[in-house]
């Protein structure tokens, strides 16, 4: 249920309420706009007409059900869209944030040189990963902590907020010692003792789509770390896996209108890991924009043929500036900034 107090309702008024849907076995959650409060009462159900009879209180507007599984990601509970803040880079509005850097930190030279291509591209958020999942166990696991201290080298240099992946709950602490984004991968989309976790943080959280799974799974997923009370959650679209073998994923573009009109939060399109290979990454990126992505996360490096993970999907800095020069116009047409 989402309960929709009167303008002006005071902030006693509003414990009250809270009061009420804590003692019917709900927790609240303050969904407060400029305009008005709207408290969002998440449950399994229970009791559900002591909240519906809230409406008899003077300064209740409304109590409205709300039908989807997923409370708080919903657009029934939020209609504005989510804007996240990392440092000064919006995520969410007008303008369409450029995460771009390696798939693995392999050295400090590498990354802070990869850093500052970036940047001067256009790029507003570094990501590299210091922790790897790999499909084989033999494979470059990542320089784990040494690889953290590295991107916090290559911010320092640059300026631009780091974006690094989370694989296992012991890391947490750590990880959000140097990163300002944590990222959940897509084998981890629904590990949710590590979502509820990263929910009881004070960072933004970026949730990529697993390999083989629907929508709305992947809105439960962002659920369980807005309901442990984090909010700055980031959708990625990053590939799905089906019987096309020409690409490594097949790149759901579709889904960025779909959940543009399910969720208010912001969007993020990966077509890097989405393709597999470079040569398409520009022009799905261009197509990600036009379907209205808030953000695009693109792997660059500057030895491809050398890289230690995922050499084939990136884009040398020189490319990457170029796809940058060749997204302006198309986020121009569709009336945001790049």
């Amino acid at each position: 249920m989402i309960i929709v107090m009167k303008q002006g309702a005071t902030p006693e008024a509003i414990e009250e309420v809270k009061k009420i849907v804590r003692e019917a076995g709900y927790t609240p959650h303050d969904l407060s706009g400029e305009m008005r409060t709207v408290i969002a009462a998440v449950g399994d159900g229970r009791d559900k007409s002591r909240l519906e009879s809230m409406e008899s209180l003077k300064y209740v507007e409304k109590v409205v059900p709300i039908l989807r599984p997923y409370k708080l990601a919903s657009r029934e509970v939020k209609k504005e869209d989510t804007i996240i803040k990392v440092g000064d880079v919006s995520i969410g509005g007008k303008h369409i944030a450029v995460m771009a850097g390696p798939c693995s930190v392999e050295g400090e030279e590498q990354i802070t040189s990869i850093a500052r291509d970036v940047k001067a591209a256009g790029a507003g958020i570094l990501r590299g990963g210091a922790y790897k999942p790999r499909t084989s166990p033999y494979s470059f696991q990542g320089m784990e902590k040494e690889g953290l201290e590295l991107l916090k080298k290559a911010k320092d240099a640059t300026g631009l907020p780091i974006v690094t992946e989370i694989m296992d709950s012991r890391e947490i602490d750590l990880i959000c010692k140097y990163s300002d984004i944590l990222q959940i991968g897509a084998r981890n989309m629904q590990n949710f003792s590590l979502l509820k976790l990263v929910g009881q943080v004070k960072k933004p959280v970026l949730l990529k789509r697993g390999l083989a799974n629907t929508v709305q799974e992947f809105l439960m997923s962002a659920e369980y770390i807005l309901s442990e009370g984090n909010k700055e959650v980031m959708l990625c679209e990053r590939g799905i896996r089906t019987f096309e073998t020409a690409t490594r994923n097949t790149l759901d573009l579709s889904c960025i209108p779909v959940l543009k009109e399910l969720t208010h939060l912001p969007i993020i399109t990966d077509p890097s890991h989405g393709t597999g290979y470079w040569q398409f990454v520009s022009s799905m990126s261009k197509a990600s924009v036009a379907a209205g992505t808030d953000g695009l996360m693109i792997e660059v490096h500057n030895r491809p043929e050398v890289a230690f993970s995922d050499g084939a999907q990136s884009l040398k800095p020189k490319k990457f500036d170029q796809m940058m020069k060749e997204l302006r116009p198309v986020a121009v047409a569709v009336g945001r900034t790049i």
